[in-house]
């Protein structure tokens, strides 16, 4: 492609080349650039891309642009031939449920047959084919080149997981998306957005920017689900648990096996667990029938699916202990999964173990503490992904959370591993033990160290020693 064209309209300044300078790839980090590539100049977060401009031109680049973050969404879009286009792309934000609804949701549709991308929290997928992610929402070029991947391996629809800070960044600039769901508005990422009404505001810019050819599908029993579509072109579609909408859901029973749901007058069996999994199951049921898939086929898919990895993971050992890991890493939803696991068994003690993230949100460390009083017999507070931030430091901040009481049932072990093998090892016959925070995770930070640490294998090791 000629640079000319990879720039059009997106006001990016050529700082070296000339418009009819052919490109083979773009990059924004001059570390990528191949030979033949545009180096596109982005002032980011943390580094001023065109500080090294030189470097790049140095490795081998053709031209080299400044751009601001739109005009970099808009060449990935461009270079990579508009691949989100040529896709039944659906996007969901939301605090919690993002990751298990487009997990569930590109299950589905490649058990309808039809060949899916995937871009999660957990990893992204083109086709069957499983590649690592970092990221929530990644940069435009990585989602503008796995589209183009997805269009080439004959993919139909892709279902990524769209955050509030890949909105304000750009990230998901140019993006034509067939639908968007909102799941829910909690506490989370204040560290980043400052407060909650920004934290809303770059939610609600997703639904803002919707085409008018595509549908909004709304939680409205969420205080903010109606705010969000506002000021929408899209077709609003809302879902509701406990209120009139269009597509409704109750939980008839449930268990640690899975639920009985009645969806629009229809009973299914899910296999997921959970109020909040109804309201995911229900999301994916919505998107389902919004890109075309019946009623009928839409609820026997849902019979078959399974949660994504590290959402209310079970693990059954000795003792009639069920060991339970979960991503919960916010205040809600570390109370929703509380709040299953009493439901479903409310006669056995119910053990918490979690931590929370260093260089993260400060504020909802205490809040998760008083959720962790509130519902759960007692309390083990540990490391999660400390990173710079002394682990000692974090779990002083959780505690103040704590009232007299609930610090008296609460104790404190900074070594994560060892915090779950004494939760396990002192755990009463027939005890549920919630592992929170870590979900799919298989590694955990410390410093600037990144170790592998997957609970699983702790949890099964630890079983091995209890008589």
């Amino acid at each position: 492609m000629r640079l000319g064209e990879a720039i059009k309209n997106t006001g990016a300044e050529i700082l070296h080349g000339n418009p009819d300078s052919e490109i083979v790839a773009i990059c924004s980090d001059s570390r990528k650039v191949v030979p033949g590539a545009l180096f596109i100049a982005v002032n980011g977060c943390k580094v001023d891309g065109h500080k090294f401009v030189e470097s790049a031109m140095a490795a081998g680049a053709v031209a080299a642009v400044s751009a601001d973050r739109r005009g970099l969404a808009l060449i990935a879009d461009a270079f990579y031939g508009h691949p989100s286009g040529k896709l039944k792309l659906v996007g969901i934000t939301g605090t919690n449920g993002k990751t298990t609804t487009v997990t569930l949701l590109y299950n589905m549709f490649r058990n309808l047959g039809y060949e899916c991308g995937l871009l999660s929290t957990i990893a992204n997928y083109v086709g069957p084919r499983r590649l690592e992610t970092e990221n929530t929402t990644a940069d435009p070029i990585t989602i503008n080149a796995l589209m183009s991947e997805m269009v080439e391996a004959g993919c139909e629809f892709c279902f990524m997981e769209v955050s509030s800070i890949g909105v304000e960044q750009e990230r998901v600039t140019g993006l034509e998306f067939r639908a968007g769901i909102f799941s829910n508005l909690t506490h989370d990422h204040l560290d980043y957005h400052g407060t909650f009404a920004e934290y809303l505001r770059c939610k609600k810019m997703f639904f803002d920017n919707l085409p008018s050819s595509a549908s909004a599908i709304i939680n409205t029993d969420d205080r903010n689900g109606l705010v969000m579509v506002q000021n929408t072109k899209a077709k609003t579609v809302t879902y509701s648990c406990h209120s009139g909408a269009d597509h409704c859901c109750r939980i008839v029973e449930e268990g640690f096996e899975g639920m009985m749901l009645k969806i629009d007058g229809t009973e299914v069996w899910t296999r997921l667990v959970g109020a909040h999994n109804a309201y995911n199951v229900l999301a994916v049921y919505c998107t389902a029938v919004e890109l075309g898939a019946s009623k009928e086929e839409s609820l026997v898919a849902i019979s078959r699916l399974e949660s994504a990895p590290g959402r209310l993971e079970t693990l059954r050992g000795p003792r009639d202990i069920n060991v339970i890991i979960d991503y919960a890493h916010t205040p809600d939803a570390l109370e929703n999964v509380l709040n299953t696991l009493r439901d479903v068994a409310p006669e056995r003690k119910l053990i918490c173990l979690f931590g929370c993230g260093g260089d993260r949100d400060r504020t909802k460390r205490p809040e998760m503490a008083a959720v962790a009083e509130k519902l759960a017999d007692s309390i083990f507070v540990t490391s999660d992904n400390s990173r710079t931030e002394r682990t000692e430091d974090i779990i002083e901040e959780i505690r103040k959370g704590f009232s007299p009481l609930g610090a008296a049932k609460a104790i404190s072990i900074p070594d994560r591993r060892e915090a779950i093998r004494t939760a396990i090892l002192t755990a009463p016959q027939g005890a549920t033990v919630l592992l929170a925070g870590k979900g799919h995770e298989t590694y955990q930070i410390i410093g600037t160290e990144k170790k592998h640490f997957d609970e699983r294998d702790i949890v099964n090791e630890t079983f091995k020693t209890i008589a």
